[in-house]
């Protein structure tokens, strides 16, 4: 209620005092109505085929909207964190827009040659994420929409975190670099991935489930980069013998939204099938079952 009573009172004080009622949300005028109840700061009266909203003591409301919102817009410097301004308009680091301007991305290295470039005040800069990894670990790209990081190499994108531990799932063939997610596919990630090509080719491996095959739609949908699917080797086999039918019907809404967003017969066949075989058998497969033997089923 306090959002919605300082988002109307601001409209009050700024316009002076009188503000027809369609102005307001239902929220809003709720909220006016009461706190006139209350104080006997602002009335509500009948104008023409409506009502308006006009106020009897502008201190009082004044004072009271400084309450709900210690800073005016205007008093905010407009380079400080939209966390910090939101705390200073409405007590709340959630009372606004509460996005981050960056995404920091966990990356390590496949192999030699995996290097990011970046293009910053007219001078080129090298990331050698092999070098980064053999020494730390792992490396981390802090990217912006409308950043330059580019790789020429393949980028792997990876949705637990065991398969960005442990690399030896890979073909042995692989270059690039790694990097891993929790779950869905940020927002923010696929937004930097839609400005420009970012690598060679976007390669994700997620969970063989709904939200898996959902993420897939969405990184097609925006992609400035060739991607795709990368199916483990004997998947079928592997379905059948670790496959969940509980994460399967926990995951059928995202399954059914991403069938409505993939058009399959622009697809290599073997994503339409992993489809097919995931609905025909009820089951889904967690990617960590790569690394599980596989058993004959004769």
């Amino acid at each position: 209620m306090s959002h919605a009573l300082a988002a109307a009172l601001g409209k009050l004080v700024e316009r002076e005092g009188t503000v027809a009622a369609s102005n307001f949300t239902p929220a809003q005028r709720r909220a006016l109505e009461e706190l006139g109840r209350k104080t006997g700061a602002l009335r509500v009266k009948s104008e023409g085929r409506g009502s308006v909203y006009q106020i009897v003591h502008p201190a009082m409301l004044a004072a009271h909207l400084r309450t709900l919102r210690p800073l005016h817009a205007d008093e905010i410097d407009p380079d400080l964190p939209k966390r910090s301004a939101n705390i200073g308009q409405s007590r709340n680091s959630k009372g606004g827009d509460s996005s981050h301007a960056k995404h920091y991305l966990l990356v390590k290295a496949v192999a030699t040659g995996a290097v990011w470039k970046i293009h910053n005040k007219g001078v080129e800069r090298e990331l050698d994420l092999f070098a980064s990894t053999e020494i730390s670990g792992a490396g981390v790209l802090a990217l912006e929409e409308r950043d330059t990081w580019r790789s020429e190499q393949p980028l792997w994108l990876v949705e637990n975190q065991a398969l960005f531990d442990r690399l030896d799932w890979m073909p042995l063939e692989a270059v690039g670099t790694v990097a891993y997610y929790a779950g869905q596919l940020p927002a923010r990630l696929l937004k930097w991935l839609a400005d420009s090509p970012r690598a060679s080719e976007v390669i994700l491996f997620p969970d063989y489930d709904g939200v898996g095959i959902l993420n897939y739609a969405r990184l097609l949908e925006v992609c400035a980069s060739p991607c795709s699917f990368w199916l483990m080797p004997k998947w079928r086999e592997r379905l059948l013998a670790y496959g969940s039918h509980e994460i399967w019907k926990n995951t059928q809404s995202d399954f059914q939204s991403a069938l409505s967003r993939l058009d399959f017969p622009k697809f290599d066949k073997g994503i339409a099938e992993l489809c097919a075989a995931l609905s025909t058998e009820g089951l889904a497969l967690e990617h960590e079952a790569v690394w599980l033997p596989v058993i004959d089923q004769d």
